[in-house]
């Protein structure tokens, strides 16, 4: 039996990070992923088992993977007593002190990201230094977010919050190490963000937003000032963590022939083109939706999918299809209704293949230069609108486009957003419902350095 030592599971498409705290032997799993295979290799590599499962709190943002884990390795599962949930678990409360081979837990309240959030300090049988996982309550920086449970209690949990984040820093010593589950880019993360990799209880009492303002009205303000839109399918989370999740399937879906993909397009089926916006715009099925492949993938699918809509894939490769599955199961999507793999031509068939133009921002400045230039759509969050935005745009956010879809003009239209990301997915959403697109596939910057912006 050894010191206590951390390793990390970064979930990079969400934003979070799992843990595995172990003495050299025994493990606790802190906030596990649905994907269990990253564990279980990051267990067998330290040849150590896993005896405890932690849960900070019931996840807004993912379906967790604790059960199941705890289910396969016999393991104590901790979930807060007040966490209203059907299945079996160590009811943890404020105060608990917990053992797993030479390491100790000691459980901590941190109210503010939800009503039931616990926080989790584990020492080894030297005391010192610790480590506190602080899931959505301490981040790097920051705080998590606190208008998730109920908006009309914003307030409310976010003084919470800002006492929470007090109480970890007086109760711990300086140089406990910090590890949060929210912050590297999750919707859950609030205020500023710090960054970096690691920090420390001192670290933070010198820059996180809820440790160095003293003035607690004006931490509150400022932090719900701060709040944007977060992603649709969260209201399918909680409930479905409260459940319980099972194990996954990760096998390959249901091949899909061209003849069987037209027909789930022409029955209003989601299709999902996975190559990158570039391939995309050059040619794809006409009446599917490009999403590409990548950090955001799940985020904005999950976003914007209509929950419970049929879902079909369509990949280069059977790599590809794989990676994205991986990724939905996470948020809930446990399995598409099938993939379509090879070429674009091949799949689309004869007078099916579309295809729209890309641009740059010193297009649009050549057009607006010979005259009114062409209608743009902004399709940002309406915080980045308010910050700066091009005169005579049009705004419509990503997360509302299909709701709006009778405003958008009935005349060419230039679409944009930060990077070309999210125009990319707005291009692919109008081209779908008969539009006339251009992909602005620049980044916003280049408009704020040619001067066509309010910024």
């Amino acid at each position: 039996m050894g010191k206590l030592q951390v390793d990390v599971i970064e979930t990079s498409d969400l934003g979070d990070r799992s843990y595995v705290a172990h003495d050299g032997q025994v493990a606790v799993v802190i906030d596990p992923q649905r994907d269990l295979d990253r564990v279980e290799a990051v267990l067998d590599r330290l040849g150590v088992r896993c005896d405890m499962v932690l849960e900070t709190h019931i996840h807004n943002d993912y379906v967790s993977g604790g059960l199941a884990l705890a289910d396969h390795h016999d393991a104590t599962y901790v979930v807060s007593g007040d966490d209203h949930v059907r299945f079996a678990r160590h009811p943890a409360a404020d105060g608990d002190e917990l053992e797993v081979g030479t390491l100790r837990v000691q459980v901590i309240a941190t109210p503010g990201h939800t009503d039931t959030h616990l926080s989790y300090a584990v020492r080894d049988a030297s005391g010192s230094p610790a480590a506190v996982f602080s899931g959505g309550s301490l981040l790097y920086g920051s705080v998590g977010r606190t208008d998730l449970v109920d908006p009309d209690r914003t307030d409310e949990l976010t003084r919470a919050q800002y006492h929470s984040a007090r109480r970890l820093a007086d109760l711990l010593d300086d140089d406990t190490a910090v590890y949060p589950t929210h912050g590297f880019g999750s919707f859950c993360s609030s205020g500023s963000s710090a960054g970096g990799d690691s920090s420390t209880i001192a670290e933070e009492k010198g820059h996180n937003d809820a440790l160095v303002e003293d003035d607690e009205d004006a931490f509150v303000t400022r932090l719900v000032a701060g709040l944007t839109a977060y992603p649709g399918y969260y209201a399918h989370m909680g409930a479905r963590n409260r459940d319980g999740a099972g194990p996954i399937d990760l096998s390959p879906p249901q091949p899909v022939d061209r003849d069987a993909l037209h027909k789930r397009i022409a029955a209003g089926d989601w299709v999902v083109d996975l190559r990158d916006k570039v391939a995309y715009a050059g040619q794809h099925v006409g009446g599917t939706i490009g999403i590409a492949l990548g950090q955001q993938f799940s985020t904005y699918l999950g976003w914007l999918i209509p929950w419970g809509t049929p879902l079909t894939l369509i990949g280069e490769s059977p790599e590809q299809v794989a990676d994205a599955q991986r990724q939905l199961v996470r948020i809930g999507i446990d399995r598409p209704d099938g993939a379509a793999v090879g070429d674009v031509e091949e799949l689309a068939g004869e007078g099916a293949v579309r295809g729209y133009v890309r641009a740059s921002f010193a297009d649009v400045e050549r057009e607006r230069s010979s005259g009114d230039g062409p209608v743009v759509l902004d399709v940002r969050r309406d915080d980045e609108w308010e910050a700066g935005h091009l005169p005579r745009a049009a705004h419509i956010p990503l997360h509302a486009l299909l709701e709006r879809l009778d405003d958008v003009p009935d005349t060419p239209v230039w679409v944009h957003c930060a990077s070309g990301y999210r125009a990319s997915i707005a291009a692919s959403l109008l081209d779908r419902a008969g539009h006339d697109v251009v992909l602005i596939d620049d980044d916003y910057d280049q408009a704020v350095e040619l001067g066509l912006t309010t910024d």
